[in-house]
C-alpha cells in the first residue's frame, strides 16, 4: 500500500505486530534514547511514544529497526524499484522482457513531483522549535537534535524541485549559542549536494533557503539518505519508492513537503557559523564541537495530530544499519556497473562504515604473464576512491578471487584470504595529506586525514598462525598478546602519549621484534605459521574477544600515515614497506573523540517500562 502519511505507516506496523504504543510519559532527555537502544538491541518492533515530556506531540522510533521491516515497508513498489536500477544498468535486459517496461513505465509516472493544488496546505500549525520534542541521546549531547531530518535545497542558479537536494543532515534544535526558536544548527559534512548549493549562493552573496521535513511517508526518509546521483532529484525517487508521487508546495518562497508531519523553513547567510555539537554519533563516539552553518529560523509548521520521528545512532550497529541495508539491496549492482571490474564491496558497519572498506575486483590486465600481481585492483581501488562517498574510506582491502568463492560478507574469511596472499614489501600504498570522514578524530584535524590501501593478488605465500608463541608475552612494556583471528594479534601497550613517544617506543619494539626474527625465532606458537598484524591496543581481551570489537578498534581508532608502523621497514623510491608483521597502533589518543556510554541512571529509570505493568512488559 502507498503510504500517505507517517501515521498510516505506523497503524500498518501495528495491525501486523510490528510496533508497541509506549502510554506512559516519557522523558526526552536520555529516556528515550535509552529505550529505544534497549527495544532495538533485543530486535524489537517499531515503537510510539504517545506522551513526551514537554512537547504536545507524539514521536516514533525504531521504524527502520530490521531490514526485513524496512522492506515490509516498501512491499508494494520495492521489486519495481530494484527493476527500474536493473533496467538503467542493463538496457539489453530491458529489450529482452519488453512486458516489463509496462508496468515499470506506469509505476515511473510516480516519480514526477505534484505541486499541491491545495490553496491552504495540509500543515497549517505554525509552532516554535520549543514545542518539538526536545531528544537529547546521550550525556554530553550539545542539546536535542532532529535525527530523521530530510533537508531540502535548490540551486540558486536552476531553482525547483528537479534540481533540488533532499539529505540527511542532523538538525541542532538546541543549547550551546543558539537563540532559542530563532536560531539552529545544520551539520552537514563532506561530499553532500547541500555543499554545492550554498557555495553556489555564497559567491552570489546570498542567503541559501532550506526547508527541514520531518516525517511523512517513510519513502521521504529513505530518499534522503539515497546516494543519488548529482543532478538527480531525490524527490523523484521518493515517489517512486513511495508508490505516490512526492507533493509539495510553496509558502514565502519556501518548498514545503505538503505530507510531512513538521517542516521547518529558514536561511543560512554567507559565512555565518556558530558552534555546533557534541553528538553521539554513528562511529560510537561523540561527534565535538566545530563551527557549522547557522539556520536563521523562518517558520516551522505541523500538521494535525503529527507525530515526530527519530533514531538513535552510536556503536554500531544501530538502526542506521538497517539502512545501508536497504539501499544495497534495491541498488544491487549499480556501483559494479559504475566501477568497471569491481565485483562487490561492503562499507563495514562494524567499523564505522567510512573506515573500513572491503572489495573484491578483477585481475585481467595481463593474463599472457606468469606471475600473479596487483595491477586491475590497483585502478579499481584508485576509481574507487574517487567515487562519491566511497572517497572517504580510510582503510581499503581489496583482492581479486578468479575462483569466484570469496565474499566481503564474510569478513573474517576475507581477512584470512587477503592476509595469506598480501606480501608487505609491495602492496600497501598510502594516500598522505587528503580527507577523510568529518566524524572520525584519527587525523590530523576535522576532515584531515590518511588513507591506505591494501592490495593483494596471487597464491597463498603462507600459513596463518592460529596461536601466538610465548615470545609476545614476554616483551618488556607490553602486556599479554591474545590471538584476534588467524594471522591477527592483539598486543596490549602502554597509555598513549604522543606522536613522538610513539613513534619511538614503536620502533623499539619493531627492532626487537626483528632482532627475534632473525635469531630464528617465531612469533607464533608453529613455526611454519606467520602472525602477519600485530594491532597495538589499550585493552586486548576486549579487542579480540569478537570480531566486532577488532573492527571497531583497530579501525576507528588509528590514521593510516601515523599509525601504521611496519617490522623491518622500508623507504624505497617513496614506497614504504616492511618485511616483518605490521603494526597499527589503535590505542586510544587525546585527541580522539570520547566513546559513547549509556547512563547507568538512565537505565534505571526506564526499568519502569519493562516490569510487570510496564508499556513494554514481556518484550
Amino acid at each position: 500500500m502507498a503510504y500517505s502519511s507517517l501515521e498510516s505507516c505506523l497503524i500498518d506496523l501495528e495491525r501486523n505486530g510490528q510496533l508497541i504504543r509506549i502510554k506512559e510519559e516519557v522523558d526526552p532527555y536520555l529516556e528515550m534514547a535509552a529505550i529505544h537502544l534497549r527495544v532495538h538491541e533485543a530486535g524489537g518492533p517499531a515503537l510510539l511514544f504517545e506522551r513526551v515530556k514537554g512537547s504536545p506531540f507524539r514521536a516514533a522510533s525504531n521504524i527502520f529497526g530490521t531490514l526485513e521491516r524496512s522492506r515490509f515497508l516498501f512491499k508494494d513498489t520495492i521489486e519495481t524499484v530494484e527493476q527500474l536500477i536493473e533496467f538503467k544498468n542493463n538496457p539489453a535486459k530491458a529489450l529482452k522482457h519488453p512486458l516489463s517496461l509496462v508496468s515499470t513505465g506506469l509505476s515511473a509516472i510516480k516519480a514526477i513531483p505534484l505541486k499541491n493544488p491545495m490553496s491552504k496546505p495540509v500543515l497549517q500549525q505554525s509552532i516554535n522549535i520549543e514545542t518539538l520534542p526536545q531528544i537529547q541521546h546521550w550525556k554530553m549531547d550539545g542539546g536535542a537534535f532532529v535525527t530523521l531530518p530530510q533537508v531540502y535545497t535548490e540551486d540558486i542558479e536552476t531553482p525547483g524541485i528537479m534540481n533540488a537536494n533532499l539529505g540527511m543532515y542532523r538538525i541542532q534544535l538546541s543549547g550551546n549559542d543558539y537563540i532559542q526558536n530563532q536560531e539552529i544548527g545544520l551539520h552537514y559534512q563532506l561530499h553532500r549536494g547541500i555543499g554545492v548549493h550554498q557555495t553556489k549562493a555564497n559567491k552570489k552573496g546570498q542567503a541559501l533557503k532550506v526547508s527541514v521535513f520531518v516525517g511523512g511517508p517513510p519513502s521521504h526518509t529513505v530518499a534522503a539518505v539515497m546516494p543519488l546521483p548529482e543532478g538527480m532529484s531525490e524527490m523523484t525517487f521518493a515517489g517512486v519508492l513511495g508508490g505516490r508521487r512526492f507533493r509539495y508546495t510553496y509558502i514565502d518562497g519556501f518548498c514545503i513537503s505538503t505530507d510531512a508531519d513538521f517542516v521547518i523553513t529558514g536561511e543560512v547567510y554567507p559565512e555565518e557559523n556558530k558552534p555546533e555539537g557534541p553528538f553521539g554519533d554513528h562511529l560510537g563516539y561523540y561527534s565535538l564541537q566545530h563551527p557549522f552553518p547557522l539556520m536563521k529560523v523562518h517558520k516551522v509548521y505541523a500538521r494535525k495530530n503529527a507525530i515526530w520521528p527519530f533514531t538513535v545512532v552510536g556503536r554500531p550497529p544501530q538502526e542506521d544499519t538497517s539502512f545501508g541495508e536497504l539501499i544495497h539491496s534495491i541498488t544491487g549492482s549499480a556501483l559494479q556497473k559504475e566501477i568497471p571490474g569491481l565485483k562487490e564491496v561492503n562499507a563495514v558497519d562494524a567499523a564505522g562504515v567510512h573506515p573500513l572498506l572491503l572489495a573484491i575486483g578483477s585481475e585481467r590486465y595481463t593474463p599472457y604473464l606468469p606471475s600473479s600481481q596487483p595491477a586491475e585492483i590497483l585502478t579499481i581501488a584508485n576509481h574507487m576512491l574517487g567515487t562519491g562517498q566511497l572517497s572517504l574510506a580510510k582503510y581499503l582491502f581489496i583482492t581479486a578471487d578468479e575462483a569466484n568463492k570469496l565474499t566481503t560478507k564474510n569478513i573474517q574469511q576475507y581477512f584470512q584470504f587477503v592476509l595469506e596472499r598480501i606480501q608487505l614489501h609491495r602492496d600497501v600504498h598510502f594516500y598522505t595529506k587528503t580527507t577523510i570522514d568529518t566524524l572520525d578524530y584519527s587525523g590530523e584535524n576535522i576532515n584531515q586525514g590518511s588513507k591506505v590501501v591494501f592490495a593483494a593478488y596471487g597464491k597463498s605465500v603462507r600459513k596463518l598462525a592460529s596461536e601466538p608463541s610465548s615470545f609476545l608475552n614476554e616483551i618488556r612494556g607490553y602486556t599479554e598478546a591474545k590471538m584476534v583471528m588467524p594471522g591477527v594479534v592483539a598486543l596490549g601497550g602502554e597509555a598513549y602519549q604522543n606522536q613522538a613517544h610513539a613513534k619511538e617506543e614503536i620502533q623499539a619494539l619493531c627492532k626487537h621484534l626483528s632482532l627475534l626474527l632473525k635469531e630464528n625465532k617465531t612469533f607464533s606458537k608453529e613455526s611454519d605459521e606467520e602472525i602477519v598484524l600485530i594491532v597495538l591496543c589499550d585493552d586486548p581481551v576486549f579487542l579480540s574477544a569478537n570480531l566486532n570489537n577488532f573492527l571497531w578498534t583497530t579501525f576507528t581508532r588509528s590514521n593510516p600515515s601515523h599509525d601504521i608502523y611496519g617490522v623491518d621497514e622500508f623507504y624505497e623510491n617513496k614506497h614504504w614497506g616492511c618485511h616483518g608483521p605490521l603494526i597499527i597502533d589503535a590505542r586510544s589518543k587525546p585527541h580522539h573523540a570520547p566513546a559513547v556510554e549509556k547512563d547507568p541512571e538512565t537505565e534505571k529509570k526506564i526499568n519502569r517500562l519493562f516490569e510487570k505493568g510496564g508499556s513494554l512488559f514481556g518484550f
